[in-house]
């Protein structure tokens, strides 16, 4: 038993009184609250022309109908024959006025529920959410060191996805847990999700039936009445490019959909290896693997929350690895976020990817470029915004403590300029006259800690004192911030019933699942 369940366990053990009151003991007056879903208040990036965009929208469909979709799933190939669809052996082929007409259901914007309605988000539209990376197979730990995560270390990030405000979501499995059996990790990586922060959070969707599995817990922490009314959770449905949907994903699909709970529709696209070596043709075939996925969710449950999704990133030529931070990617972005608003649909990137082996300047220069294209893109749902390196092989806990600050200066940015004190400052201008200083003046002092961002992570003092101090450079601060955050951290009251059940629930569910260290035939 881990230790984070080991607690969990035993504060279940020592009663409701002692738990409730070893955790106001816990309480600090230091921990930043969670900022709203960021609204945009500037301009999208907007590279195409409106032919532009219907050329591209034209060539997608032409692939519906001519090239067609496999769909390795009975259930799935059942469905569209019943619809009407083409389908030939496993290749599906549709009309394209069919498509059209299934896509007008998805909901253009919802709001997603946490368990503390505080942090409770409006999606979609001009309001976007960022959620920190998940699926590393190892970390970088609070020592700077890469090795095997365990849960544990899954519960730490956790902690510090509920602490930093500009990260709205716990995400899931931010590193898989490798102490943990396979078929039992989606149970405790749904938990820790749940226990260690009352953001939204992320369903796995490694199975239909560990996706059904995550729809039982969601319904013990909300009441199923509950999640059958509103968004809780966001499951996540990755294509095979090209032109592959797989049976693993299209039965995640339909526990999450039968529900109504959101989906990213997300074809895995490496640019050049498994679309055409050209950023047009590449988004025209993502395009049109994305609305296959998009209509088959409206044929399952009309009306159903869906997300134009995709994991996006180019090939090198030279060594055929995945690559980060380059323009196309941006490009590609940029093009993508026109398409999901053509169709009136919300739609998901991902954000601060590296493809460096350490927290280095190229992790710096990749993400960042990343970053600002994600934000002019104008995505809804931001994933992947802390801690990705080595091409998502591990998650840093330095670079995901300054990543989570960038997306909070990228949020201020995105909000766009403020005017609510444009007189006041203005009157500041008299006041001081030529020659003089702002610095003592009314209207600095009440507005210095809003009127320009300060990031705490980012070093501006004097090489004189920076040397004075210690030389301590970005990854040695943002580890010392992880463990101060860490160290204050106050976990968010879980209702102890709930707790329990939910405990009971992994603890039947672990007895039901053969524990062979792999997938057998019920996943």
């Amino acid at each position: 038993m881990t230790k984070a369940f080991a607690e969990a366990t035993k504060a279940r053990r020592g009663g409701r009184a002692g738990g409730r009151s070893s955790r106001r003991a816990l309480r600090t007056d230091n921990i930043e609250q969670m900022l709203p879903q960021l609204t945009r208040g500037i301009p999208f990036m907007e590279p195409l022309s409106q032919e532009q965009i219907e050329k591209i929208d034209d060539a997608s469909m032409a692939i519906l109908e001519d090239v067609g979709v496999v769909f390795r799933d009975d259930i799935a190939l059942e469905d569209w024959r019943k619809a009407g669809a083409r389908v030939e052996g496993d290749l599906v082929k549709f009309d394209r006025e069919m498509i059209r007409e299934l896509i007008k259901t998805i909901p253009s914007e919802f709001s997603y529920h946490a368990r503390n309605p505080a942090n409770n988000l409006e999606f979609g539209g001009n309001k976007s959410i960022f959620v920190p990376m998940t699926g590393a197979p190892f970390l970088r730990d609070l020592e700077d060191k890469r090795r095997n995560p365990t849960l544990d270390d899954l519960a730490m990030f956790h902690k510090l996805a509920h602490m930093s405000p500009a990260l709205h979501s716990s995400a899931h499995h931010i590193v898989e847990p490798m102490d943990h059996a396979v078929p039992h990790r989606h149970l405790r990586i749904t938990y820790s999700s749940m226990k260690y922060s009352d953001k939204t959070f992320m369903g796995m969707t490694t199975s239909g039936k560990n996706a059904e599995d995550v729809m039982d817990m969601c319904d013990i922490l909300f009441g199923k009445q509950f999640v059958d009314q509103h968004a809780v959770t966001t499951g996540n449905i990755n294509g095979n490019s090209p032109l592959v949907w797989d049976e693993t994903m299209l039965g995640a699909l339909r526990a999450f959909v039968k529900r109504k709970q959101p989906v990213l529709c997300s074809p895995f696209v490496l640019g050049g290896a498994n679309t055409p070596a050209s950023t047009v043709p590449a988004v025209v075939q993502l395009n049109a693997e994305a609305l296959s996925a998009l209509a088959y969710t409206q044929l399952l449950n009309p009306g159903a929350r869906a997300i134009y999704g995709h994991y996006l990133s180019t090939v090198s030529m030279r060594s055929g690895a995945p690559m980060a931070g380059t323009p196309e990617i941006n490009l590609m972005n940029f093009m993508i976020g026109q398409m999901a608003r053509f169709y009136d649909v919300p739609w998901r990137t991902s954000n601060t990817l590296g493809g460096a082996k350490t927290f280095d300047a190229q992790a710096g220069y990749e993400s960042g470029v990343n970053l600002m294209g994600v934000m002019a893109a104008g995505a809804n749902y931001i994933w992947h915004s802390a801690g990705w390196n080595e091409a998502g092989m591990h998650c840093s806990v330095a670079k995901f403590m300054v990543d989570a600050e960038q997306c909070a200066m990228a949020y201020r940015m995105t909000e766009g300029p403020r005017w609510d004190d444009f007189d006041e400052a203005l009157a500041a201008v008299r006041d001081v006259g030529p020659g003089g200083h702002y610095l003592g003046h009314e209207h600095t002092q009440n507005n210095f800690e809003r009127a320009f961002y300060m990031p705490q992570l980012l070093d501006n003092m004097s090489i004189e004192q920076w040397i004075a101090e210690g030389s301590v450079e970005i990854t040695e601060r943002a580890l010392n911030l992880a463990k101060k955050k860490l160290a204050e951290y106050q976990e968010p009251e879980l209702d102890e019933a709930k707790n329990d059940e939910l405990l009971d629930y992994i603890a039947r569910r672990e007895r039901e699942i053969p524990d062979d260290g792999g997938l057998n035939e019920e996943f």
